[in-house]
């Protein structure tokens, strides 16, 4: 069977990420790269031998697409794709609205075209040693936090928070939370209005466990960090070196008629981390809708939870500001 040639639309920083990962895969071929902006989407398509086109009317003799153009424009390039019939994978979020992604999903099931959202850190090699090792979270921790970036023209919440409630829900069985509520803090005069720069969101779920999700976009360092905490066992990720260190706290020796106290220790595992770059086991999933070897339907349906969180929080947000206005 013939790789699976490919259209990318978004020849910027992201897209340029994926354009080397998918020329450089053996299961597919980057065939076309899309952008409105000449000068970039040739530079990007003549460096990975492919062409370039203004927009996504001319997908003919392409089998699939990638969707890495700014978020405001994912909702009509993936509505156009679709129509089209071509499987898609689109960055995160679908689209920066949940009725927006409730809808490309009902058109994608409608026209029985594979979907698949770029949720990268679930390909993540140390989350997904992780996520084999935990039994029974009680608690999770997890931090976000990047300097400012003024192209990204959505708040927080869309661009940073929606990777770990993903995690996060992933870990307590795909769930929603069953209450939920939001800080939220806006800070840098670059931003557009409305656009939060930080969003700390506390969650329960059923069974009683907790997550707290910490996103940031006024930090001086990359942080990216997810901590799990079992009954007797506490996990930690680091999601940029892609390491995963497990702590047991144990008692030695325990005191005894009158003598000296106990003594603890703190037993550590550090599983060994093997896989390839996760956009790389990202696009392999991907190629495997494609090629009807995947869920479709299974995809589908994990792209929900993220979205509603991060829904459900930035509701929380409106809220709490019409109730402060109300009460000024």
């Amino acid at each position: 069977m013939a790789a699976p040639k490919l259209a990318l639309v978004g020849a910027g920083s992201m897209g340029q990420n994926h354009a080397r990962v998918i020329a450089a895969s053996p299961r597919a071929e980057l065939a076309l790269v899309v952008d409105p902006h000449e000068q970039t989407g040739r530079a990007v398509a003549e460096r990975f031998g492919a062409r370039w086109a203004p927009d996504t009317d001319g997908l003919a003799g392409v089998d699939a697409v990638v969707v890495a153009a700014s978020t405001e424009y994912h909702y009509d390039i993936a509505k156009n794709v679709i129509e089209a019939g071509r499987p898609l994978l689109v960055e995160k979020p679908v689209c920066p609205s949940l009725e927006q992604t409730e809808e490309i999903l009902a058109a994608s099931l409608a026209a029985d075209v594979p979907l698949m959202c770029g949720l990268l850190e679930r390909y993540n090699a140390a989350v997904m040693v992780a996520l084999s090792m935990v039994e029974q979270p009680h608690l999770i921790r997890a931090e976000r936090h990047s300097p400012y970036a003024p192209r990204i023209k959505t708040g927080v919440a869309w661009d940073l928070l929606v990777h770990d409630v993903d995690l996060v829900s992933r870990f307590f069985g795909n769930a929603d939370p069953r209450s939920l509520s939001v800080e939220v803090g806006h800070f840098s005069p670059q931003s557009a209005p409305g656009a939060e720069d930080v969003i700390e969101t506390s969650m329960r779920f059923d069974g009683g466990g907790i997550a707290t999700v910490s996103a940031s976009r006024i930090g001086q360092r990359k942080v990216r960090t997810l901590v799990i905490q079992e009954l007797d066992r506490m996990i930690e990720v680091d999601l940029l070196r892609r390491g995963v260190t497990a702590y047991r706290h144990t008692t030695i020796e325990e005191a005894r008629d009158g003598g000296p106290g106990f003594r603890q220790a703190t037993e550590m595992e550090v599983p060994e981390i093997v896989g390839a770059e996760p956009l790389v086991t990202q696009l392999n999933r991907f190629l495997d809708l494609v090629e009807g070897t995947a869920d479709a339907e299974e995809e589908r349906r994990s792209i929900l939870p993220s979205h509603r969180i991060v829904s459900r929080a930035l509701q929380a947000k409106a809220d709490a500001a019409t109730e402060a206005a109300l009460q000024a």
